[in-house]
């Protein structure tokens, strides 16, 4: 299916509707667990791992679910990782509502029942982010990859802040367990809605191959792919998602006459319209100038100066600012890196890429809320924000560096990975 046949649209919209709906879920917990983490009894370290569970548990899913989706197509896997994160969702309802004298029969451990839960997101979505990518991957080319990369990953992440939004706004005013329930039909919805609509996009692979946690893509683009984004997500998911609510409520930061929950949801949907506007451009723009590296590196080096700004922010005006730049910078970066990895990946091998890419991204983003929630009691805000602000220069060089020793270029354009199969295109490694 070519980039512009108008069933390419249908396609890549059905996959943008069901992660939006779903990622919902992942986001909402984010405004309420570090304020419900002091009133359940709950440690921040306890906290920093609740929110790191999900990555964690996807590290062991993330290269099975590449590995199926290589072996027996896109769709099944699709709807299975939706269904699951449906259950997850519930999972933080049963944690808040245990307590209560007439649900006897529950363990009152909600950090248990929201670890659990976390964990078994995790594995969810793990199969959803091998398959969008996978069926963005099949049903583009070389002048349109990046622009349906940024679409498919602009669902994705937006799914996530606006429960963060969402949640935060729900959890101020009808309370937390009206946010969780509310989270939870929206995942049902991204269920039902990937059932009617996801087609198979994907050629079945070798159904002989064994399906093992390890079996992941260790080639050149996969790992550099998958280094800038774990760099990218320990500072923007790791580090700020998870501290953000913290540092408003230090700082006596509001907006609306709002608590700390709910004016951090309002900052991270800053990030994220920022992130939206320059998600799609990103990935457009990587595709009209013919090279994904410039449109990779601007943005890196966005994310770098919104990262600084956060680290000197002191009144709602600057942390906006900051909060737009941070937004922009990842946003621009997201449809260019995966389009990347697609240009220099056979499509028989897209799958195990994106776990690849996915299990990096899952140790920075697993790692970020753990060590930074327990640092910022240590050192504070300022020095945490300011060394986030080193990674996305260390993501450009690890880029650079990988994309060269792959190519023998520093600026392959988008088809390269079409013209070295065809014989087109010979590259030439300087060891």
């Amino acid at each position: 299916m070519g980039g512009g046949d108008p069933g390419t649209y249908v396609v890549v919209g059905a996959v943008i509707l069901s992660t939006f709906f779903v990622g919902f879920g992942g986001g909402v917990i984010f405004p309420i667990l570090p304020n419900l983490g002091e009133l359940l009894g709950i440690t921040p370290f306890v906290v920093g791992l609740i929110l790191s569970a999900n990555r964690f548990s996807r590290l062991f899913a993330n290269a099975p679910a590449g590995v199926i989706v290589d072996r027996i197509g896109t769709r099944t896997p699709f709807i299975v990782g939706m269904v699951i994160q449906t259950v997850a969702t519930f999972g933080y309802v049963v944690a808040v509502v245990a307590a209560r004298p007439e649900l006897w029969f529950l363990p009152n451990l909600p950090e248990g029942w929201f670890l659990g839960s976390r964990l078994i997101w995790g594995v969810g979505s793990a199969f959803v982010f091998a398959t969008a990518y996978t069926i963005a991957a099949d049903v583009s080319d070389g002048g349109s990859r990046g622009a349906n990369m940024g679409l498919i990953r602009g669902g994705i992440l937006f799914g996530f802040p606006s429960g963060v939004v969402i949640g935060g706004l729900i959890s101020e005013f009808a309370g937390t367990v009206a946010a969780f329930v509310v989270a939870t039909v929206f995942a049902a919805v991204a269920s039902v809605v990937a059932y009617a609509t996801i087609p198979e996009t994907h050629v079945d692979g070798d159904e002989h191959r064994s399906v093992t946690p390890w079996d992941i893509d260790v080639s050149v683009p996969a790992l550099t792919v998958g280094f800038v984004n774990f760099a990218v997500l320990f500072a923007y998911i790791g580090a700020l998602f998870a501290t953000l609510v913290l540092f408003l409520d230090r700082n006596e930061l509001g907006v609306f006459g709002f608590g700390p929950q709910a004016s951090s949801g309002i900052f991270m949907a800053v990030t994220v319209i920022a992130a939206g506007a320059f998600m799609f451009i990103g990935g457009h723009v990587s595709d009209r100038r013919g090279s994904r590296v410039p449109t990779l590196v601007t943005f890196l080096g966005t994310t770098f100066v919104g990262f600084v700004l956060l680290a000197m922010a002191d009144s709602v005006a600057t942390l906006t600012v900051a909060c737009l730049f941070i937004g922009a910078g990842q946003g621009g970066t997201s449809g260019p890196l995966m389009a990347l990895l697609a240009d220099l990946t056979p499509d028989e091998r897209m799958g195990r890429a994106v776990g690849t890419n996915n299990v990096l991204g899952d140790v920075g983003g697993g790692l970020g809320p753990l060590v930074s929630l327990p640092l910022i009691e240590l050192v504070g805000f300022g020095p945490i924000y300011v060394a986030c602000a080193t990674l996305p220069v260390l993501a450009g060089v690890i880029l650079l560096g990988g994309v060269h020793r792959e190519t023998g270029q520093f600026l392959p354009n988008v088809d390269f990975g079409e013209e070295e199969s065809r014989g087109d295109c010979l590259p030439d490694h300087a060891d």
